[in-house]
């Protein structure tokens, strides 16, 4: 037989009267009398008859939640459709339920337990009410499915951000499909998500207005009076007011941070509302003065409330900025990614929005730090090779720029410590964890553990009066803390102070610095031992050697030009020709023969040693001497005593040969025929009345800073002028040849 939906099912029951009636599966009469209590937190610091009334509470609730679970599906839905008291139940708990970052201050381990049972109860609640087909005989028609849950308000957009916000961790992937199909089988949500945006952009512009700021593109609730009294600013409003202030900034980002992770498909929505660049503007108006009140304001119990909100704080900078990066990734890169037909729009919108946000500087420096843009400048000239370079390049200066104006150094191993931002999400609603940044909690504990002890070590790169006041910068804010624990950190995080705040408001510490005591002194620095005693030079114990020696000739130590002996002195003293004299005159005699007289001793020649592996094969050949050219050969010049040895013949050759200026020189000075040339040329043009043109310049200054009355007249002369070179006048050319019949038309 056909299988038939709920909606169309027909019971038969008794009625009052004892007959059996007909009635839809679906129908009031059908409900169960049971009555669902609503939830309550948990106490903080209760007493233990607190405790107790809250387990009780509880008890009641996790009972009756299974025991709807229980139930076959028909009940099920007429329960869920018709009891009042259920729905109440449900939104109470969504209301009330403690967030991820309040389960940390539960009182007991009992009351955490029950705590779980009853979000793992809701949450199963939540999940069979968002599915329309439970299995082949237990369904109910999409179409009638989507009326079921819209008329009767068992979901609307407040209640799906609550249910991202509280059940997305560990469950990202059946929210997302649990959500995707409440948009599938019911697409009024998305009418009603377009409606919800400018109340979330509404959120930016009261927390503004609390704080006495205004952010471009914010709307004003109503026009400014002269006559009002002047807004508190963060660091004037009470210490109740900026702590409610925080709260509500924290969980808002974390709301729609958590929503659009979980489900991607609104980050279009969103996008179309301007949403990024009124997030960046505020995070750049707001987040420095919450900062600063943060930092100096104080607070009565310093210590801990000051961690608090600084942890809350810096929570909702990171989902801001990680709410923009889900929006740029889901509504342009991904597209990019998958080879879509709109490729050259989504880049060129990547490129705008980047280039919009260089004029918020500390939003691009977080952006940056926790996604490199520069990754995903190199995915778009990767996917798309003709992009402009121009842009691209514009882009990541204004990104460096705003690092320097910030004051901050720029992360050099981004690439070590991050994934690219360009890898897709697989599967539900992972997003930003592929491509998180270090300050996340997971990627923390992992950068600990690979880096260890070892930056423990790391050489410091500033000097002690630099460290000396980052050490002072933290404790103005951790006063607490030692100055032995507080270096270990910088040494640990690079010497980035911000780092080391955040990671120890947080409690999210490398391994290796959760060991240490936090009251932890400054180590002792010893001296260190003598340099110029243990150094080891080319120059040891020489005659020079002023670190071991006590006396130096000084006479032989001069600086500059030496004193006492002047240039023409010097060219005088021709000590070493008279040296180099003497050597050359035993060249003056040279004879081929030596006639030896009876009775000479051979030896006084050198001839009575006999080399027995002298080769004399060619002693008595003349090899060549008979050649045309043998006189050169057999006759030998006389010997001729060098020219500058001649002292006595010519003894002030030198000096005439300097003042001789009409000799011919075979290659003149090139300088020196430049500048005579030059000398010609002004004389004839100061003949003439020339006068140089001044040299054009048409570049002038960079954009904005205006430009002179010289460039503006330059530009305009080139202008006009243009036409006059290369082929700028090919028009009227053209037109000339068309009028004398030269191109046929």
């Amino acid at each position: 037989c056909a299988r038939v939906p709920l909606d169309e099912q027909q019971v038969t029951e008794p009625g009052p009267d004892g007959k059996d009636h007909t009635l839809p599966a679906l129908h009031p009469v059908r409900k169960e009398d049971r009555c669902f209590v609503p939830y309550k937190p948990p106490p903080e610091d209760g007493s233990p008859a607190e405790l107790e009334e809250f387990l009780e509470h509880a008890k009641f609730i996790t009972e009756d939640l299974d025991w709807l679970l229980a139930q076959p599906h028909d009940k099920f839905w007429c329960q869920v459709v018709f009891d009042e008291s259920l729905q109440k139940c449900l939104d109470s708990y969504l209301r009330h339920a403690p967030r991820s970052l309040d389960l940390t201050t539960l009182p007991s381990p009992a009351v955490a337990d029950m705590q779980r049972t009853i979000h793992r109860a809701v949450f199963l609640t939540f999940l069979r009410m968002a599915t329309h087909k439970e299995s082949k005989d237990n369904f109910i028609t999409p179409a009638v499915f989507g009326e079921i849950i819209y008329d009767n308000f068992l979901f609307d957009i407040p209640k799906i951000l609550d249910l991202c916000v509280l059940f997305g961790k560990g469950n990202s992937q059946l929210l997302h499909k649990m959500i995707e199909n409440i948009f599938t089988q019911q697409p009024s949500y998305y009418g009603d998500l377009e409606k919800t945006v400018p109340t979330v952009l509404q959120v930016f512009d009261t927390i503004l207005e609390k704080c006495g700021l205004r952010c471009e593109g914010a709307t004003a609730l109503e026009p400014m009076k002269l006559s009002t009294q002047k807004q508190p600013t963060p660091l004037t409003m009470s210490q109740q007011e900026l702590t409610d202030l925080i709260l509500y900034l924290c969980d808002s980002t974390t709301t729609i941070h958590a929503f659009l992770d979980i489900f991607p498909a609104a980050c279009s929505t969103f996008h179309s509302y301007g949403f990024l660049s009124r997030l960046s503007s505020f995070y750049e108006t707001a987040v420095p003065d919450l900062e600063k009140a943060v930092k100096k304001r104080n607070f009565d119990n310093k210590s801990q409330f000051r961690e608090e909100l600084w942890n809350r704080l810096s929570h909702s900078c990171r989902k801001m900025v990680e709410m923009a990066h889900l929006l740029l990734h889901h509504t342009f890169l991904q597209p990019i990614l998958e080879g879509g037909e709109n490729m050259q729009t989504c880049a060129e919108e990547v490129l705008q929005h980047y280039t919009s946000f260089l004029t918020d500087k500390r939003f691009v420096c977080d952006y940056d730090e926790q996604f490199p843009i520069a990754d995903d400048v190199s995915l778009l000239q990767q996917a798309m090779p003709l992009i402009d370079e121009t842009r691209t390049s514009y882009l990541l200066q204004g990104v460096q720029s705003a690092w320097d104006s910030v004051g901050q150094r720029k992360p050099q191993n981004q690439a070590e410590h991050k994934s690219p931002p360009s890898v897709a999400r697989q599967g539900g609603a992972a997003a930003a964890s592929s491509s998180s940044f270090k300050l996340q909690e997971d990627q923390v504990h992992r950068e600990a553990d690979v880096m260890g002890a070892e930056a423990l070590g790391a050489v410091c790169s500033l000097s002690g009066a630099e460290v000396d006041s980052l050490l002072s910068a933290i404790k103005d804010l951790l006063p607490d803390l030692g100055d032995g624990f507080l270096l270990a950190c910088l040494q640990e995080y690079d010497y980035n102070s911000e780092t080391v705040i955040n990671n120890i408001l947080e409690d999210h510490l490398s391994p290796a610095l959760t060991k240490l005591d936090r009251a932890m002194p400054r180590p002792v620095t010893e001296d260190l031992p003598d340099v110029l005693n243990n150094r080891s030079s080319v120059f040891d114990d020489d005659e020079f050697d002023v670190f071991r020696r006590d006396q130096v000739d000084m006479s032989r130590i001069w600086k500059g030009k030496r004193k006492g002996l002047s240039a023409q002195e010097m060219l005088n003293d021709k000590q070493h020709v008279a040296e180099q004299k003497a050597r050359y005159q035993t060249y003056d005699t040279v004879v081929d023969e030596t006639v030896m007289e009876p009775g000479e001793n051979a030896a006084a020649y050198g001839l009575d040693d006999y080399d027995d592996e002298y080769d004399d094969t060619y002693d008595m050949n003349q090899v060549g001497a008979n050649d045309l050219d043998g006189d050169s050969l057999l006759n030998r010049r006389p010997f001729t005593v060098p020219l500058v040895l001649r002292k006595d013949m010519f003894p002030n050759s030198l000096f005439l040969f300097q003042n001789n200026v009409n000799r011919d020189q075979f290659v003149q000075d090139p300088a020196l025929l430049r500048e005579r040339a030059e000398a010609r040329r002004a004389a004839m043009q100061q003949r003439k009345g020339f006068r140089p043109e001044r040299p054009s310049n048409v570049v002038g200054k960079p954009k904005g800073q205006g430009q002179t009355t010289e460039t503006t007249q330059d530009r305009r002369k080139k202008e006009a002028n243009k036409s006059r070179v290369s082929n700028h006048n090919r028009r009227t050319m053209a037109d000339r040849k068309r009028n004398k019949g030269m191109i046929p038309t």
